[in-house]
């Protein structure tokens, strides 16, 4: 019981981030790992490109 009365105290103390604030940060997660994807895609593209012109 102690520590659920902890916990529960902790989390009054916590501060969450407002509705505007959420979605920014959401925008900024999937602007990211959208980034990253083109990224990883072109890379692997240019290096599948590379290896067959050495194979070949």
């Amino acid at each position: 019981m102690k520590f659920l009365r902890s916990v529960i105290d902790e989390m009054k103390v916590v501060t969450w981030p407002t509705k505007k604030q959420l979605r920014k940060d959401t925008l900024v997660v999937l602007e990211t790992s959208i980034l990253f994807a083109a990224l990883f895609f072109v890379m692997d593209t240019v290096i599948q490109t590379l290896f067959g012109l050495v194979i070949r």
